[in-house]
């Protein structure tokens, strides 16, 4: 892996890196984004200040990259399952492994919270509720549907949905989240795809 410097990184480097990574998650998580400073996040990894400043060049230069850490496992995780789905049914495999995903990782939950309303800007909306727009109108298509109504309003109603069961389930841990996204799949189900 290349790094700022433009050469490769030693393999020494490469588990620094990842290390002050997962500290990263683990404080802005646990503290949230303004108390995980840069001399916390050192002494969570037993090193200096200067060495977090060495692999990344600002406490917002590490937090983006951890939040993109965290955002390219999910996006991993979601992909896989809706590929694995199909057309037809992506709406509901996005739906349970999205709440599946982030309801066994209540940190990496914490972390995206945290990074998008306090780095700017970090999130891209449009981007977010397209790719549920485009699952949808795939799965339409794919059940021979016509054309639906506002497709933007039921994706940001779909991501709404996820968002308040992933919220419920980090402040209840007893809430029961699987059943939840049945029940929001149930509900896309009968008024989007049918």
């Amino acid at each position: 892996m290349p790094s700022a410097r433009g050469r490769n990184l030693t393999f020494t480097e490469e588990a620094r890196r990842a290390q002050l990574i997962d500290v990263t998650i683990e404080l802005v998580a646990e503290r949230g984004y303004a108390a995980a400073s840069l001399g916390r996040i050192a002494e969570s990894a037993g090193i200096t200040k200067a060495g977090v400043l060495y692999h990344f060049p600002s406490k917002q230069a590490l937090v983006e990259v951890a939040y993109q850490h965290v955002l390219s496992a999910l996006v991993e995780a979601v992909g896989a399952a809706v590929e694995a789905a199909g057309p037809a049914d992506g709406p509901a495999a996005y739906i349970r492994s999205m709440v599946g995903h982030l309801r066994e990782r209540p940190r990496h939950v914490r972390m995206l919270i945290e990074a998008m309303t306090s780095v700017a800007p970090l999130t891209d909306s449009k981007a977010r509720w397209s790719a549920v727009a485009d699952l949808l109108a795939a799965a339409r298509a794919a059940r021979g549907l016509g054309d639906p109504m506002d497709l933007r309003s039921a994706a940001l109603l779909v991501g709404g949905g996820i968002d308040s069961i992933v919220a419920e389930s980090l402040a209840d841990p007893e809430y029961d989240a699987a059943a939840a996204a049945e029940l929001l799949v149930e509900v896309v189900e009968r008024g989007l795809l049918s």
